[in-house]
This record gives C-alpha cells, sequence and structure tokens, in this order.
C-alpha cells in the first residue's frame, strides 16, 4: 500500500511538472508537443517499474499496419490513456469531450489534436468525431478508440458501442485490435497498484471493406478471447495480482 501512495504522489507531481513546464509546447508545432507526452508516458512507465515493480511487455507490435489505421483497444485503467502512447507511431486518440474542458489538460488535448465526442449529443456527435477521424488519418495517424466507451474491470462481459463501428466504415482502413491486462496491476477507481507484468498484445490486423456485422464480430471475438487469455495467462503466474471481483452487469 505504501509503494502505491508513492507512486499516485510521483505520478501527480511528474504531470503537473511536465504540464506547466511543458505549457510553452503550446505554442510550438503539434510534434513538439506530442514528443512531450511521450516522455511523459516513458517516465510514467519507469516511475512504475522503480516504484510498484510493475512492468510492461509488449507483444505483435509487427502486426499494426504502417500508415493510418483504426487501433481498437481494450480499455481497463487509467494506465491505457498514457501507457499505449509510446507503443504507436502518432497516436490521435478518441475522447470525451467533457475533457476538453479541463484547464491545460483540454488544452494540450486540443494541441495533440485528439479526437472529441460529446456523446450525449447524440448522432450530431458521431458526425462530428467522424470528421475529425478523417482529418487525422489524412496525416498517416493511428486513430484509438477504446470500443467499450469506458473502462470495464477485467472478466467484465463485454459492452461494445456503435462508435468504433462508425469509425470503421468511414474511415475505410485496416483495424488492428489490442487486448492487454492493465486492470489486474492498475484497478479502475481504486488507489492501489500490484506488482506484475501488463501485457498488450496487438492482434492480427483485420482488413478494411468487411460488412459492419462480420467486423463487429470479428473485432469483438478477437479481443475478448486475447483478453481472457492474458487474464488467466497473470493469475496463473507465480505471483499473480488480486483476481478481479465478477461484474456480471454494468461496468
Amino acid at each position: 500500500m505504501a509503494r502505491s501512495l508513492l507512486f499516485n504522489i510521483a505520478f501527480y507531481i511528474v504531470t503537473a511538472l511536465f504540464v506547466t513546464v511543458g505549457g510553452p509546447l503550446l505554442f510550438g508545432p503539434r510534434r513538439w508537443a506530442m514528443a512531450g507526452l511521450r516522455a511523459h508516458a516513458v517516465t510514467c512507465l519507469w516511475l512504475l517499474r522503480q516504484i510498484t515493480d510493475i512492468r510492461l511487455e509488449v507483444r505483435g507490435r509487427e502486426k499494426l499496419p504502417p500508415g493510418p489505421v483504426l487501433v481498437a483497444a481494450k480499455h481497463q485503467s487509467a494506465w491505457e490513456t498514457f501507457g499505449l502512447i509510446p507503443l504507436l507511431r502518432d497516436p490521435a486518440l478518441v475522447m470525451k469531450a467533457e475533457l476538453f474542458k479541463i484547464p491545460f489538460h483540454g488544452w494540450f488535448s486540443r494541441k495533440f489534436e485528439m479526437i472529441s465526442v460529446a456523446r450525449e449529443t447524440g448522432p450530431s456527435a458521431l458526425r462530428n468525431m467522424l470528421r475529425q477521424a478523417h482529418a487525422q488519418a489524412r496525416k498517416n495517424r493511428e486513430i484509438v478508440i477504446f470500443p467499450e466507451g469506458t473502462r470495464r474491470r477485467p472478466g467484465a462481459p463485454p459492452a461494445y458501442m456503435p462508435g468504433v463501428l462508425m469509425l470503421y466504415d468511414s474511415l475505410n482502413v485496416p483495424c488492428c485490435p489490442v487486448a492487454l491486462n492493465s486492470g489486474l496491476f492498475w484497478p479502475r477507481r481504486s488507489f492501489r497498484r500490484y506488482p506484475g507484468t501488463i501485457i498488450v498484445e496487438f492482434l492480427d490486423p483485420i482488413p478494411s471493406g468487411l460488412p459492419r456485422k462480420e467486423f463487429a464480430a470479428r473485432l469483438q471475438d478477437a479481443i475478448e478471447k486475447a483478453t481472457e487469455r492474458l487474464l488467466q495467462e497473470a493469475l496463473a503466474s507465480g505471483s499473480p495480482p488480486p483476481s478481479p471481483t465478477p461484474a456480471p452487469s454494468g461496468p
């Protein structure tokens, strides 16, 4: 527990320092700001390893297609919001619009040219999301979306949202599914951090142009089966994290 507390303090101090000291990056080229974002992520991953003994293993990275691609990643923890950044070339994350209203966080999110979606406004929000995604795809960026739209605890039943289907249909680029087990070591809604190895696995890309139902089935099947495999692998290790609490209904 002491290590968890120490890491959380260090994490927020480092984040505050990057935001304040990196303020001038708001007035430079986007690539400079993205370099700062990547440096923040690498620093936080180092702190995780040093303080809490949470390591990172990446599998299948060579499967990520070059050029614009839709990356659909499992979302179990706040870890993904920074931990995936160094694993991608130039990611543009789909984020809730309210996050863009937070001082500094929102300013930098705009500088990074992340993609906002105001889900409460209905179809118009999705159309706006598509316009932004097309603009970023034309820059050969990875469009990163969490298909379930929110964090789901490990073992929770899947709850995929339509946003990923709309992006796949509209962008006409391949989709690279991503499975992970971060929620075992960085549980959502908890300050505890458990030692072990977070595994991020890039899966076989799904080609563009498939019928929506076929794509949806292939995407969910790939992510959920691989995520369950990573979960069981971690729980069967020599020093397993706590087993997740079953969640038969809701996030």
